[in-house]
């Protein structure tokens, strides 16, 4: 599943700790948007990872899902070009 990520974290510690967990599942595109593409078993294990981490009644953190028809239509206007950090060894 492919799921854009963003999230409104009050306190800078725990902006940084969610910040570094969603590095480990998918790609940072804007300051606090990250797009993933996830199994079913990761999407489980990211959303509890970070609903232990924020306090429900000052952070927010956003999952919306798109279908591979919906990924097709992003558009992006200015700022870099994602980077794809997949490595190939030859």
């Amino acid at each position: 599943m492919y799921v854009v990520i963003s999230y409104d974290i009050s306190e800078n510690k725990r902006r940084t700790k969610i910040h570094n967990i969603l590095k480990s599942y998918g790609q940072w595109m804007q300051y606090s948007i990250f797009e993933c593409d996830l199994t079913e078993t990761q999407y489980a294990k990211l959303r509890s990872r970070l609903s232990k981490l924020i306090q429900s009644e000052t952070d927010s953190i956003r999952f919306y899902f798109l279908c591979g028809c919906c990924q097709g239509k992003v558009e992006r206007i200015g700022g870099e070009q994602p980077r794809d950090e997949t490595i190939f060894l030859v």
